[in-house]
């Protein structure tokens, strides 16, 4: 899976950020990063917000999205660069800066970085990858990965004789096949139910 730089232009009001969070979810769950989701949404909404308080309504504004190894990198840039903004230090009920103090402690890292014209504040979220252009979701992923390869390429016809399993082990197998490959799915940004829809579709007509 090649995850692409992407980057969304908008002006800073209130009424992007539903707009924001929901396009930053689907890009995600299309990156095979549905557990990066949430926290991914939080930092966008702080680090816009932010924009909106300390530069102004309907700054023109960038929204970025990249992986930096195999960390999510999210960066909000703006056309204000005389100050580094800051995160609150004054207690609770500072109004300054407290949503770094969110981002700070959902993210793994961040900072702000300084233009001539512009600046980006910038964090960045662990994932589970193996390697920027990899795939996440562990152990059952990567069964399921071998399990798909090894089908491509080794054809292995029904025996005349074939018997049914009949033991619970191999009900249980079954079952972890399938589960194996609904997280498959999910890591390469498919819905399960949808999933699951089509294929009792083609059980119920046997294709």
């Amino acid at each position: 899976m090649v995850r692409k730089p992407w980057e969304l232009s908008f002006p800073a009001e209130p009424r992007e950020v539903a707009g924001l969070r929901r396009v930053v979810r689907l890009h995600l769950k299309f990156w095979g990063l549905p557990r990066q989701s949430e926290v991914a949404q939080l930092c966008v909404s702080e680090l816009v917000t932010n924009v909106i308080r300390h530069v102004g309504l309907g700054t023109p504004t960038v929204l970025r999205l990249s992986m930096n190894g195999t960390y999510l990198r999210i960066e909000v840039s703006d056309p204000e660069c005389n100050a580094l903004p800051t995160r609150a230090t004054d207690g609770p009920d500072s109004e300054w800066g407290r949503g770094l103090m969110l981002v700070e402690g959902a993210a793994d890292r961040w900072g702000v970085l300084l233009g001539t014209d512009h600046k980006v504040t910038w964090c960045e979220i662990a994932t589970d990858l193996a390697a920027p252009n990899g795939h996440g979701g562990g152990m059952r992923v990567e069964r399921a990965e071998s399990m798909i390869s090894l089908y491509g390429t080794v054809a292995s016809p029904r025996a005349a004789n074939a018997s049914r399993l009949a033991t619970a082990a191999g009900k249980e197998a079954a079952v972890d096949v399938i589960v194996d490959l609904l997280h498959w799915m999910e890591a390469h940004g498919y819905d399960a139910d949808d999933v699951l829809d089509a294929a009792q579709m083609r059980f119920d007509a046997r294709l």
